[in-house]
């Protein structure tokens, strides 16, 4: 590092050539985990006083329409994931007895009292993904910390216990780290994508668990033009799911699948996520798990380090 080079705080080496084994429930080679992120009804919209809608991961894909001021095709899009989407996927996974984590918003879950309802009926657990569906990258410090107290206290009047874990909009921003630790109250938070496994850091000399999420095996890909039909979801996140099954002989290994009710929703897309299910369904050997449940595994059989050890 030169003189004038900046201090770097990335760690690019994590648990290198020897992951610890996990020793997932039952020795299951591979854990998964399917996330549903619920935002419609938090995202940017002229109603709520926005400048402008929100158009991002909708059927437009990448390409603004140019709609200045409110945006009533992307309004539907996102009413759509609310309206059918969510209980389409509900379904899918409710006929199979399989339990999935919610990234949810809380203005979105305020919005839908019967939505809400039947998360809490599941069993599903609720990673707080904001108060609203907005970059917590382009917040002020004392914004983000009222946007983070809101958020905790809106769920935990909707879902009726507050939220253990947390994931931004994409990316968190350099402060929102150190506000959750600050908070005081969460187990986890979900904002990296640097591993398979879930690890410790330090954040205000305290430890802090990080449960790494994906955008690789993940149906956003959808509206950034990768996939084109239900088919290409199953078989990129089929193939993952095989890999790591292979590898979990001598490494087990986590895997996060990521879902929107406004996209996977649809019959054509929802179709591949039907793929996939059943195609897991096959395997022995196969932890499918909420988020919140791989956290208290870590921290029950991989205490945080003690920062004084030798």
């Amino acid at each position: 590092m030169t003189k004038d080079a900046p201090l770097m705080d990335r760690d690019l080496i994590g648990y290198g050539a020897t992951p610890p084994d996990p020793r997932w429930p039952n020795r299951a080679r591979v854990a998964v985990n399917f996330v549903l992120n619920f935002e419609e009804g938090s995202e940017p919209s002229v109603p709520d006083g926005d400048p402008a809608s929100e158009w991002g991961l909708t059927e437009y894909g990448s390409s603004s329409p140019g709609v200045v001021g409110r945006d009533l095709a992307a309004e539907g899009m996102f009413a759509y994931g609310s309206r059918v989407g969510f209980w389409r996927v509900m379904r899918l996974f409710q006929e199979r007895s399989l339990p999935m984590t919610i990234f949810g918003c809380a203005l979105a879950l305020e919005r839908n009292p019967p939505a809400a309802a039947a998360i809490r009926d599941a069993g599903f657990d609720v990673c707080c993904h904001g108060w609203r569906w907005e970059k917590h990258f382009e917040l002020s410090e004392d914004v983000e910390r009222e946007r983070i107290a809101r958020a905790v206290a809106s769920i935990t009047r909707t879902m009726g216990e507050r939220p253990l874990g947390w994931y931004c909009r994409s990316g968190p921003g350099v402060n929102t780290r150190n506000l959750l630790v600050e908070e005081g109250g969460f187990l986890y938070d979900s904002d990296a994508y640097d591993d398979e496994l879930p690890y410790w850091t330090r954040v205000r000399g305290r430890p802090h668990l990080v449960v790494p999420y994906s955008l690789s095996t993940n149906d956003s890909k959808f509206g950034r033009g990768t996939f084109a039909t239900g088919d290409d979801f199953f078989h990129y996140c089929r193939d993952a799911f095989d890999f790591l099954y292979h590898e979990g002989r001598t490494q087990p290994r986590m895997l996060s699948i990521g879902l929107h009710m406004r996209i996977i929703g649809h019959p054509a897309r929802a179709a591949g996520l039907q793929r996939l299910l059943d195609h897991i369904a096959r395997f022995d050997g196969v932890w499918i798990t909420r988020r919140l449940d791989i956290a208290r595994h870590w921290v029950d059989h991989f205490p945080p380090p003690d920062p004084h050890a030798a």
